[in-house]
């Protein structure tokens, strides 16, 4: 059992195993690397030269598919060795090797147009030249750097394709395992939720707004691999629907849980904004006979969630699944209060969702002990399975090879920030001047505009100088003793690349530490030298920042609100396509475009971290990025939910498409495209318009008719709420709100 909850930490903590396997990875490259030249006598500035090399042919590689990989792994290596031979021959040559490096640059970051074989052949130039002026390159030791070099590559290839593979087949199914166990924690956190008390709410709150965020981001995941890893098109989709489901089911039981511990509906705001008050009008009873039955319920879906290859016949987890899923049949629910009933309902549909993702992943299940209310779920996940199977189309969209404009100018950027770093680093020092050039080359690494590259130099400084001290005590505890050097080394390289995606602090911490290592292998340590590698460093991220402000700038305003506007057009395609099919509509491929919406979303986020970052004075403006980001955030859950909804209409007869849904989404697509305008040009004078409730929208013309017809009351919520937070939106964005029309 302690295995098995280790395993799941892991696995929680890692999604796809991930950082871990890009740590091994390296770390099996260079030791490889650094036995096979140890066994031919190599010197140390040979092993130090393998396994900078080795380190590089391992990262630099991004592509998915193994076949690719080896392509790009096979082309890197003529790259590699012209890009040496070039280091060396002009490294006599001052102003000719200055222009060249400046060049290289260049072409290394207009590469990334070309795809992730670009971007790693232009990182394997730029890395392998650098690596060249680091250990001091000659032309006469041009042979045994090129039997290095490929030693180096040979590890890397063996490392990657036989100590450590990644197959997408296998990495998808690890996603997989990791969305189960996150799932498994949100459930738990939504049960530390309901058990807070008044001085524990703000925690407990914060741990379900920390899970569904973590539950989303594996998703993500998913759905970005499920091409590549799963042969079958229509079991990729119909994976994709279900970790769609479960997602949108888990994420609904929380606000159900949040509505029913307060004394009136919690909005899902309250979900997405970090830091917004939690409902404190209400507690639930400690001892009620239907609270303990919601506690002991949390306790079973979370089981299922762990557990569910133990759903096997007249097994006691078959019991529970059956019991929770009986919840979704209104005769099944026990006596409580509305809101906790509504609990009741949403642990069925949680429980619905988890047999439906079950299903999806590891095919049919065992059905002899299944009751009425699993039947029936049973078959309308079948229902759903076949519509999807029938309504696949080959319907491949044209991906962006290149990125045009914005490739040039940050290529344009890195080679003008790169030639103030070398006039200025001649000034610091005349043989490591390439440190200052390396740090701006990085620093433009994954950003796209000047506060991006700010908040990044940042980092990368802070990081440095905490390396150097590191540097400075290791080097004084492991002297001249090489391979004990090198094994520290090796566990610095995979902490920087286990930390990295975490925090780009800590992996120039750990990069720093491991060069401080290097120079004492390579009898160039001093502390002088890592105090040159700190100025050197703030130096690389004054001439990037410089370049970034005032060549070709992008202002971090304009990249938020352009990624802004991305992201109100993805909204109001899901919400017309929603709608609209829910109104009586043509299908359409709903999931699809809520990916979109969501990697939009995503990118905005990431694009603000500039403006919501804690070291900025502007306050105000943080605090109004945070808000519009988390109002986007409730906007995408209830498109997604109404996007999920929408593909239900073909099997649940309880579900009706509504004619009278058109003209409320009507209202929300002009709100939104007026936002979206005013956000594009502040001369816009569009304005967003109130009116009705939606609900008020549906009422009928028909006396004695049933209110809402056949639209279902979800519906109604998530269309009701879809409204007010687009409204909502007009305020912080400075969107004027005309008047009721009448």
């Amino acid at each position: 059992m302690n295995t098995a909850r280790l395993r799941d930490r892991v696995a929680a903590s890692d999604p796809g195993l991930l950082r871990l396997a890009a740590g091994l990875r390296t770390v099996g490259a260079i030791a490889l690397t650094l036995a096979v030249l140890g066994l031919l006598g190599a010197s140390v500035p040979h092993l130090v030269t393998g396994a900078i090399m080795a380190m590089v042919a391992t990262f630099a590689i991004r592509e998915k598919q193994r076949s690719a990989q080896a392509v790009t792994l096979a082309l890197g290596l003529p790259v590699a060795l012209a890009s040496l031979s070039l280091g060396a021959l002009l490294s006599s040559r001052v102003l000719a090797g200055d222009l060249f490096f400046v060049a290289l640059i260049f072409c290394a970051v207009y590469s990334r147009r070309f795809g992730d074989r670009g971007t790693a052949l232009g990182l394997i130039g730029f890395q392998v030249y650098f690596v060249s002026l680091f250990v001091g390159a000659t032309v006469s030791g041009l042979p045994e750097l090129y039997g290095v070099l490929g030693v180096a590559f040979l590890g890397s290839a063996a490392a990657r394709f036989l100590l450590v593979p990644e197959t997408p087949t296998g990495l998808l199914e690890r996603l997989r395992e990791a969305f189960r166990v996150r799932l498994a924690q949100l459930v738990s956190a939504q049960l530390q939720l309901l058990d807070a008390g008044p001085e524990e709410i703000d925690e407990a709150l914060k741990g379900v707004r920390e899970g569904t965020a973590r539950l989303h981001e594996t998703a993500l995941m998913i759905q970005g691999r499920l091409e590549e890893g799963t042969s079958d098109a229509a079991a990729a989709r119909l994976v994709q629907r279900r970790v769609a489901d479960a997602e949108i089911a888990a994420e609904r039981l929380g606000l159900l849980l949040l509505s029913a511990r307060s004394a009136e509906s919690a909005d899902t705001l309250t979900l997405h904004l970090p830091g917004a008050p939690a409902p404190r009008a209400g507690r639930m009873p400690d001892r009620d006979e239907a609270m303990d039955r919601v506690r002991r319920d949390l306790e079973a879906l979370r089981l299922l969630v762990l557990r569910p290859a133990a759903a096997r016949s007249g097994t006691a987890l078959s019991q529970v699944r059956n019991r929770l899923l009986g919840y979704r049949e209104e005769e099944n629910l026990p006596p409580a209060p509305p809101a906790v009933q509504d609990v009741f309902r949403g642990i069925g549909e949680a429980a619905r969702a988890v047999l439906g993702l079950r299903i999806a992943l590891d095919g049919p299940q065992d059905e002899s002990d299944d009751s009425p209310a699993t039947a029936r779920s049973r078959e309308e996940l079948d229902a759903e399975d076949a519509v999807i199977d029938a309504g696949e189309e080959d319907d491949e969209q044209e991906e962006l090879t290149g990125l045009g404009r914005p490739t040039t100018r940050a290529a344009v950027q890195v080679a003008v920030g790169s030639s103030l770093a070398i006039v200025g680093g001649e000034f610091l020092s005349s043989q490591r001047w390439y440190w200052a050039v390396l740090t701006c080359w990085i620093v433009f690494i994954n950003t796209a505009s000047t506060g991006e590259i700010l908040v990044k130099g940042y980092r990368r400084l802070l990081g440095t100088v905490l390396g150097v001290l590191a540097g400075i005590v290791l080097a004084g505890v492991v002297g001249q003793h090489t391979w004990t050097a090198f094994a520290l080394v090796l566990v610095l390289v995979f902490a920087m690349f286990y930390t990295a995606p975490l925090s780009y602090t800590l992996m120039s911490f750990f990069v720093t530490a491991a060069l401080g290592l290097l120079y004492t292998l390579l009898h160039t340590y001093s502390l002088s030298v890592l105090v040159l590698r700190v100025e050197e460093s703030a130096l690389g991220v004054a001439c990037g920042v410089i370049a970034a402000a005032f060549v070709l700038p992008v202002r971090t305003d304009r990249r938020t609100n352009d990624l802004l506007v991305t992201v109100l057009e993805r909204l109001d395609d899901v919400t017309e396509a929603a709608v609209d099919q829910l109104s009586g509509g043509s299908p359409e491929d709903l999931l699809d475009q809520a990916r979109d919406l969501d990697q939009a979303l995503a990118d905005l986020r990431a694009a603000t971290k500039p403006l919501t970052h804690p070291i900025t004075p502007l306050r105000a403006r943080r605090d109004t990025a945070r808000y519009v980001v988390a109002l986007l955030e409730t906007c995408a859950y209830h498109a997604r939910s109404l996007a999920a909804t929408a593909e239900l209409l073909p099997t649940h007869p309880s579900i009706a498409a509504d004619p009278r849904l058109r003209r409320a989404g009507r209202r929300i697509g002009d709100n939104i495209a007026a936002i979206a305008a005013k956000v594009a040009d502040e001369r816009s004078a569009a304005a967003v318009e109130t009116g009705p409730s939606i609900a008020s929208l549906l009422e009928t013309e028909v006396p004695g008719t049933p209110r809402f017809g056949r639209v279902t009351d979800r519906v109604l919520r998530h269309v009701q709420r879809l409204d007010e937070t687009v409204v909502g939106l007009a305020r912080p964005l400075h969107v004027p709100v005309a008047a009721p029309k009448r």
